[in-house]
């Protein structure tokens, strides 16, 4: 029998409560290597900081936020990315990085691209095929989708008691870059090893 206690597609989003799937260290360590991603990030669901901490440790200067409250002294909570402006002190963002909560992950994409330059998003695979994102993919396509060769380490949701189980979800970084002038969009495969 095939084990689905892990796939966030098989809960609701009442089980799944804040929907924080904390991305693996190795899946940014693979978009650091094939991306050249600007020095001012913004991570606006930055949860305890996965991804915050990965960038920093790269030399990158990134504000990481949060709707929720979660234990890192370095991060800002209670900061919604919809509504939310960014501290003055802050300074001009050159990218947004972020694994936003699934249920929101096409509004994410739809403000990021307002917002800056530069987005890169840790999505399922199967945002690529949706019509209801048509807004996106077609209008503003993304210049590279670097798809996993192999499945993520399994990014259990935060405060999973249950079983633990490989993952069973594909998934890519997807980039947006306004300075990107190729078409279309490119399509490689990345190692996280």
């Amino acid at each position: 029998m095939l084990d689905k206690s892990a796939q966030a597609g098989q809960h609701s989003y009442k089980e799944r409560g804040d929907d924080l799937y904390e991305t693996p260290a190795c899946a940014v360590e693979a978009l650091l290597r094939v991306e050249n991603i600007p020095h001012f990030v913004w991570e606006p669901a930055c949860g305890p900081g996965a991804i915050v901490k990965v960038l920093r440790e790269h030399g990158h200067s990134v504000f990481g936020s949060d709707l929720n409250r979660y234990d890192n002294p370095t991060c800002y909570y209670e900061r919604d990315f919809f509504y939310a402006p960014l501290p003055k002190h802050i300074g001009d963002i050159g990218a947004i990085v972020t694994n936003p909560p699934y249920q929101h992950a096409a509004d994410f994409v739809r403000h990021a691209l307002g917002f800056c330059p530069y987005v890169a998003m840790l999505l399922r695979l199967a945002f690529y095929e949706s019509e209801c994102r048509s807004d996106i993919l077609d209008v503003h396509p993304p210049a590279k989708i670097h798809v996993f060769k192999k499945r993520l380490p399994m990014m259990h949701r935060a405060g999973w008691k249950g079983k633990k189980a490989s993952s069973a979800i594909a998934f890519a970084w997807f980039v947006w870059d306004e300075f990107y002038k190729g078409k279309p969009t490119i399509i490689d495969r990345i190692s996280w090893e």
